[in-house]
């Protein structure tokens, strides 16, 4: 029993913690940052003012996680973020095939409890700060509410990943709020005072059919949404969830002090929507659904936006701005919203896209006046124009991965972090490459990896792409329709299809290639032919006098003729592609970006995947074949496809093959990492969609390692992660390496993009 006597005033338990770096924030960005940290030997403090992880993604809000692939709605190709932000959604995909957003909670909270060099602090909110100095932050000062606990968390560095920038609010750091005009970087997107600046919050729904007749009594507070919502049409049975992203308000409200009451307002309309929904009589198929969830917290998109030493404008997104010391990647849209959100007559978006992925600067990751502040999420050095397209979630998570090694070197050298940019930039783009980061324009040059010593790498077999055999199915041409190969600098390979019609019909053929070489959107036609289409089935050979003068994909364009149906193949093949010139709304995406004036962005084609089963590859055979899958890719640094398929890939036919290491001299190898292709085109959203299979087809699943007596030193069985790693039990002393590669899909060669050692 306690008993105390009566007191003036009681103080709070208190708690002190120190570590090398106190995250406030557990969105993906801080949450990405932190394991990456703390698995490169960083002790973190993780702090998180909700009862989960995940912010924006978590089953509060129920936001899928998207960042590149935008939806595989654009031209950007193989490019799912890489590193922990990858292998959380791999795990997802594998565990959770059904897209359960607690489910994704509890990935997430896994993930970061198996790390002991993090202290999670859940139902935790940093309410104030202690300066060393006019410019150094010294400590936090937070409160859970759970425990009554006061702590005081103290470091030599800081990473605010908090969404609207508390510490950084606090300790002083310079920021924005708001869109800039036109004339300050010369965006000519911006926007107008009409259109708004800021970007407003929404709130999701769940339905559920019970099987049998429910009624919905409204709470008194819902509003009319025929009367108030100009798009209240748009709503229907089918659209729940974060598909209902344009549910929208808050734009012209102070986004950070006012967030309750905008809130209040979403609800407003969230109980309206389902009123309207349940009681107009316009969906007697929501007879027996009930209003199975609608969420307590706000998706929040915008708020304050932090100074760096750079700050991302427009022009670098769509122009795709080298940066010497680009650190991570976007590729979402630029993608602005009216302030005035579900109420305005406008349309609930404006995208546009660039065509291809851009670097996001190391500079834009920390404050320019407070030297210890990391920056990470939303709140990252860009303007409101450029904000569009960095503030999506796995962009958010990949520039957290890159704060976590930056801070490692800090430790490392004793260093702020605007000393590592200057200083240390190549060594912490090594770093990040290491652990699967895509830095576009880089590759990974690593003097300690014992690979790059080799004499030879050899293969038991390599596939010589010469056919993309039938399987007996085919596709009508609704749409035009390109398979994407891998081209050298040689000139372009007769290719023969086998087409079928009813009646003699004329095919147009076009051969494409992208204006950037390391871009997949097809802009540069280069030559076209025309084939007359006879009754029935037969094969066709086209030959294009055109020679590459560098690596790159040519496309090989059949355009959309209803009559024409093309042979199709079941191989899939890493580094292999068919594309469509299709639409796909959800991502403003109907064809081809037409700007309507002078907005400073491109007009082009879309020309996309298709999701599995569907996307199959068009059967053809090459001549010459393409020599497009080297085991020399495996030490080439980089680790998805890019300009080529960066790829070894065994002969059809086998479900294992093998790769053998070689050198000339004896070496003490201590580990082996393996890159897999775990397919960077798939999207992987997080929640609410189905995915149509638990592990990547190409990615195989079974290794063996073998010294050179043969021996079995290590394994891996039942992979499905893109980056795996066989820490063997005592180092293993030999001149050779033997690797045997195993893939349980019939439909996919053997794979892999890169091995290492030390």
């Amino acid at each position: 029993m306690l008993i105390e006597s009566p007191s003036v005033k009681r103080e709070l338990k208190s708690e002190e913690i120190e570590a090398d770096m106190i995250i406030i924030g557990g969105g993906l960005a801080g949450t990405c940052c932190a394991i990456t940290a703390a698995r490169a030997n960083i002790k973190v403090v993780l702090v998180q003012d909700r009862p989960v992880l995940g912010g924006n993604s978590s089953s509060e809000v129920r936001l899928w996680v998207l960042g590149a692939t935008s939806h595989m709605g654009n031209n950007n190709r193989w490019a799912r973020e890489g590193g922990v932000i990858n292998e959380i959604l791999l795990e997802n995909g594998y565990r959770n095939p059904d897209g359960n957003a607690l489910m994704f909670d509890i990935i997430l909270l896994e993930k970061v409890v198996m790390e002991k060099n993090i202290t999670l602090l859940l139902n935790t909110a940093v309410y104030d700060i202690e300066k060393k100095d006019a410019d150094t932050i010294q400590s936090v000062k937070a409160f859970c509410p759970q425990n009554s606990v006061s702590y005081i968390l103290k470091a030599p560095l800081f990473c605010d990943a908090s969404g609207d920038g508390i510490v950084g609010f606090l300790a002083g750091a310079a920021f924005r709020m708001g869109a800039e005009s036109k004339d300050e970087f010369g965006e000519k997107f911006a926007p107008s005072e009409e259109y708004g600046e800021l970007l407003g919050h929404s709130i999701y729904f769940y339905s559920k059919d019970t099987g049998r007749k429910v009624k919905y009594v409204p709470p008194s507070f819902a509003i009319d949404v025929t009367k108030e919502i100009p798009r209240y049409k748009s709503f229907n049975t089918k659209d729940i969830g974060c598909r209902l992203w344009w549910i929208e308000y808050g734009g012209r409200l102070d986004t950070v002090h006012e967030t309750e009451t905008i809130k209040w307002q979403l609800w407003k309309v969230v109980y309206g929507v389902w009123d309207y929904i349940k009681n107009s009589g316009k969906f007697p198929e929501a007879e027996n659904l009930t209003l199975e969830w609608v969420g307590h917290v706000p998706g929040k998109r915008e708020s304050r936006r932090f100074e760096g030493d750079y700050i991302l404008k427009q022009q670098d997104v769509i122009e795709q701005t080298e940066f010497e010391d680009a650190v991570a990647f976007g590729g979402w849209s630029v993608d602005l919203h009216p302030a005035d959100g579900v109420f305005s007559e406008l349309k609930g978006c404006n995208q546009w896209h660039s065509k291809g992925v851009y670097g996001i600067p190391y500079r834009c990751y920390y404050s320019r006046n407070i030297s210890n502040l990391f920056l990470a999420g939303r709140i990252i050095s860009a303007s409101h124009v450029a904000f569009g397209s960095t503030r999506v979630m796995a962009t958010c998570a990949h520039g957290g991965q890159a704060i976590a090694l930056a801070a490692a070197l800090c430790k490392k050298y004793n260093a702020l972090p605007k000393t590592i940019g200057k200083n240390r930039i190549k060594e912490l783009q090594t770093e990040l490459m290491k652990t699967g980061q895509h830095i576009p324009g880089f590759q990974l040059h690593d003097d300690n990896d014992l690979v790059q010593k080799a004499s030879s790498i050899e293969a038991s077999s390599t596939l010589s792409l010469s056919e993309i055999p039938q399987s007996g199915d085919w596709q009508q041409l609704q749409y035009s329709t390109a398979q994407m190969l891998p081209v050298g600098k040689q000139k372009m390979p007769a290719i023969t299809f086998w087409a079928r019609a009813k009646q003699p019909t004329l095919l147009k053929v076009q051969l494409r290639v992208s204006s950037k070489s390391f871009n997949h959107t097809p802009d540069v036609i280069v030559a076209i032919k025309e084939l007359q289409i006879q009754q029935g089935e037969n094969e066709y050979q086209i030959e294009f006098d055109h020679a590459f003068e560098e690596n790159q994909y040519a496309f090989v364009c059949f355009m959309s003729n209803s009559e024409v149906e093309l042979a199709s193949s079941d191989k899939r093949i890493t580094g292999l592609l068919s594309v469509y010139n299709a639409v796909n709304p959800a991502v403003s995406n109907y064809g081809k970006q037409e700007p309507t004036g002078d907005i400073g962005v491109e007009g082009f084609e879309f020309w996309c995947p298709q999701r599995r089963p569907a996307g199959k590859n068009i059967a053809m055979k090459i001549t010459p074949a393409l020599q497009a899958f080297s085991p020399e890719h495996l030490r080439n640094g980089l680790q998805r496809p890019v300009n080529s398929t960066n790829a070894w890939v065994a002969d059809y036919g086998t479900n294992e093959a093998e790769i053998k290491i070689v050198w000339d001299e004896s070496q003490t190898i201590n580990k082996v990492e393996l890159f897999f292709d775990a397919d960077y085109d798939h999207p992987l959203e997080s929640v609410l969609l189905l995915n149509p299979e638990d592990k990547m087809p190409f990615c195989a699943d079974e290794v063996k390692v073998f010294n050179c007596n043969n021996e079995l030193v290590g394994e891996i069985s039942g992979n499905y992660l893109a980056h795996r790693t066989i820490q063997f039990d005592e180092p293993v002393t030999a001149t050779e390496l033997k690797i045997k590669i195993a893939n349980s899909d019939s439909t996919a060669p053997v794979s892999l993009f890169e091995v290492r050692c030390y």
